[in-house]
């Protein structure tokens, strides 16, 4: 029951203490972001690595200090809740003509369940569901840079406006021949809309462009759509710098065009690094790329935009949405079970929750913290493609009667510690639905283990399989990253048939590791001991018995050993090893190489 007035000026002074927490850690964010075109003519890989790492953690060192901070000026822990009733109203208020809403009260909530005891976290005190609308806002000063761009060519002025497109974007780096390059986006562009009968310019025939590049490792992409009549066609642009030798001038390329929703699915994917990207509005940048991909959840485009904090917690009210109009119960998860984590499944919903047990068998040296790390190092490194986002929550209450029996058995074995049974809290803990409160959970796409996709698959889909396997760990090497354990179990198939990896608790940093070769038995003893008889120390690793784990499918060893033998071979783990010690950035591409306009000119070379 809200108040029925504002009568504490405790409320207000609050509600401004919070916005202003989260006015400077946005100003913050924004700066991140709208350095790393400066960064990107540079090409100063490192730094924009470094950027996208410690960006992540901007979010919670600005949540602590608004904690604190409420704490040492008003005592937040002692309010009566009729207070914070009134808190919430005035930040409310303060969030009409704000440009990020949404973020605000994610932030709000964040600060606000640090404070209060969770039997408070419903809609009285937290926005369970949002208050403010995003729809329509944009920045009206006249100086303000819009949210995308708007252009109107007719057919023979539409290489003009590609080139006003790529240059109104005003990188200091000068391309290599950006007529060429924007010669190839033209045919690709006039092929796509001439796919289905000769291009014909309607009224509102445009190119709408985000005005804002999207940076990522060591490229930048434009990105927009292509609308004519009733169709419109989702594009993106990735620039590069050429690779060139040491004191050359830089050059940039427009490396590809990639085209349609399934391509932009590809780039935007949960298995790769957030984007930076200089946004004023972030909702608008969102309502823009769901017309690119209607497919994608909001909460995974927030993800992508760097913005995962506000992405868990929309993730979440489809999560509680979903949970409302379901009937099914969560089970343990299909496939072999982990030693270091257990993982269970809604059937109906397309996620699978991990915890972390409380004892793991003698052969995983390992702890609680040092698996918090492997998942924290995960989120904060260049995922390429390879490696699921993992949202990861505290203090998650679940319908205890969606349990199954044999899942309830195995958390009360493995994670006892993780669990509380408590009344529903929105009940203010009395008479309510009993609840499962898990502690500590993380959450990932579901994919179809490796493992369980190779028993059904035709010999095709266990070729491609086998394949994308081995290029799933050379992109995974590429990026400084060892799987650690490398079982078929621990990688899944995406939808897109992309092979991901997603079990972290043996991750390391390749350049941690000490990649060796079996030495030469001594003797005929040592030759025919079936023990590891040679000195091992903690972080050696011998590529060349991966085989017997692995291999002992004859379909999927000939597969294996004719693309991807050079991952049993010592030589190739230190040669990028050396590579990534030496300073050494590789490009990791979120396309096909056939879509490279340098591939396409060289193969029309040949």
């Amino acid at each position: 029951m809200f108040p029925q007035q504002l009568d504490d000026s405790r409320g207000h002074e609050i509600a401004r203490a919070l916005l202003d927490g989260f006015d400077k850690h946005y100003r913050l964010f924004r700066e991140a972001s709208a350095s790393a075109k400066q960064r990107f003519e540079q090409a100063d890989w490192h730094g924009q690595q470094r950027a996208q790492r410690e960006r992540i953690e901007f979010y919670d060192l600005r949540v602590a200090e608004a904690a604190e901070r409420l704490q040492a000026e008003f005592e937040a822990g002692t309010l009566a809740m009729g207070i914070w009733q009134q808190v919430k109203l005035h930040y409310i208020g303060l969030l009409t003509h704000h440009h990020q809403p949404e973020l605000a009260e994610t932030f709000f909530n964040s600060v606000t369940t640090k404070i209060l005891h969770r039997h408070y976290f419903h809609n009285d005190f937290i926005f369970v569901r949002p208050a403010i609308s995003t729809e329509y806002i944009e920045n009206d000063e006249p100086a303000a840079t819009p949210t995308y761009r708007c252009y109107y060519p007719t057919r023979e002025s539409l290489r003009d406006t590609l080139m006003r497109v790529i240059t109104n974007f005003r990188l200091q780096v000068a391309f290599e021949d950006l007529a060429r390059d924007v010669d190839a986006v033209l045919a690709a562009m006039l092929l796509r809309l001439d796919q289905d009968g000769p291009f014909r310019a309607r009224a509102n025939f445009q190119i709408q462009v985000l005005s804002s590049l999207f940076y990522r490792n060591k490229g930048a992409y434009v990105v927009g759509k292509v609308v004519n009549g009733y169709s419109e066609a989702p594009f993106a642009l990735p620039i590069l710098h050429l690779d060139r030798p040491e004191g050359a001038a830089p050059k940039l390329v427009i490396d590809a065009v990639l085209f349609g929703e399934d391509d932009l699915q590809m780039l935007f994917s949960f298995a790769r690094a957030y984007f930076l990207v200089d946004m004023e509005i972030p909702s608008a940048h969102v309502q823009f790329l769901r017309s690119l991909m209607p497919r994608k959840p909001r909460a995974e485009l927030y993800n992508a935009l760097g913005l995962q904090k506000h992405g868990k917690n929309l993730f979440y009210r489809d999560f509680l949405a979903h949970l409302q109009h379901s009937s099914d119960s969560f089970r343990i998860a299909p496939g072999i079970k982990g030693m270091v984590m257990l993982v269970f499944d809604l059937p109906s919903f397309p996620f699978v929750f991990k915890l972390i047990k409380d004892f793991f068998p003698e052969q995983k040296d390992t702890t609680r913290e040092q698996v918090q790390r492997k998942y924290l190092l995960v989120k904060q490194h260049d995922r390429v493609g390879r490696m699921a986002d993992t949202l990861e929550f505290s203090n998650v209450a679940f319908p205890l009667s969606r349990f199954d029996e044999a899942l309830l058995a195995e958390l009360r074995h493995f994670a006892p510690s993780q669990l509380e049974f408590s009344e529903r809290a929105s009940d203010g803990g009395h008479g309510g639905p009993r609840e499962l409160v898990i502690r500590h959970v993380y959450i990932e796409r579901r994919m179809v283990p490796l493992n369980i996709y190779l028993q059904d698959a035709t010999p095709i889909q266990l070729e491609n399989a086998v394949i994308e396997y081995g290029n799933a760990i050379k992109d995974l090497v590429a990026a400084n990253i060892f799987p650690g354990d490398m079982l078929w179990k621990n990688f899944g198939v995406t939808r897109a048939g992309k092979v991901v990896f997603y079990d972290y608790d043996e991750i390391e940093y390749l350049t941690d590791c000490n990649f060796r070769r079996v030495p030469a038995p001594r003797n005929e003893e040592e030759e025919m001991s079936g023990e590891v008889w040679w000195p091992v120390a903690p972080r050696d690793v011998f590529p060349e018995t991966f085989a017997p784990f692995l291999l002992g499918n004859p379909q999927v060893r000939e597969v294996f050993m004719k693309h991807h033998a050079d991952l049993l071979d010592a030589a190739f783990w230190q040669g990028h090893k050396q590579r990534i010690a030496a300073g050494h950035v590789h490009d990791v591409f979120p396309y096909e190489p056939g879509k490279r306009f340098a591939v396409q000119r060289a193969q029309a070379a040949a």
